[in-house]
């Protein structure tokens, strides 16, 4: 759960289950998937940052990255943190990507680098690597991609962790 945010296990469960249907709704039935989260943020104490972070990532979802940076950025400013408050800043710096912004994605997630491990940080690394890219970085994004791989391998991983570093190192 959410710092901050009183939710019930419930809740949890139903929203879960929400997102698991996602995929069974199609393209033109996106407004009809957004209510069914709308119905369940309606739920919510008015100032949780969970809301926002639902009806964002519904937004982003279903197509619409410019929609749900706003909703990002106010989940964040309400305190979302822990577990989801890194996936709304890894799912924000997408969106910024999208939206043409992947330099602002590039500051928020190079934070992230230095937080500390857990199962998300392949997909802060995969995020930032694509915002580098937009911006002209590819050799530092692959860096990144190949370093966040080389652990994964069932051989050679010193050898690609040491390629990815040598990627990025001035050759002497």
């Amino acid at each position: 759960m959410c710092e901050g945010a009183p939710v019930n296990e419930d809740w949890e469960e139903r929203t879960a289950a929400a997102w698991g249907t996602f995929d069974d709704y199609e393209e033109a039935d996106a407004a009809d998937f957004r209510a069914v989260i709308d119905a369940l943020v309606a739920e919510l104490p008015a100032d949780s940052p969970l809301g926002p972070f639902e009806e964002a990532c519904a937004w982003d979802s279903t197509g619409h990255s410019d929609k749900a940076v706003p909703l990002y950025r106010e989940a964040l400013a309400r305190g979302l943190s822990g577990y989801k408050g890194r996936r709304a800043k890894i799912q924000l710096s997408s969106s910024l990507r999208n939206i043409g912004q992947a330099d602002e994605g590039v500051k928020l997630l190079t934070r992230e680098l230095d937080g500390p491990p857990d199962e998300l940080d392949d997909a802060v690394r995969a995020c930032l690597a694509l915002c580098l890219a937009d911006l002209g970085r590819e050799r530092e994004g692959l860096s990144l991609v190949i370093g966040a791989l080389a652990p994964h391998l069932p051989r050679y991983q010193r050898s690609m962790a040491n390629y990815a570093r040598l990627l990025v190192e001035p050759e002497d």
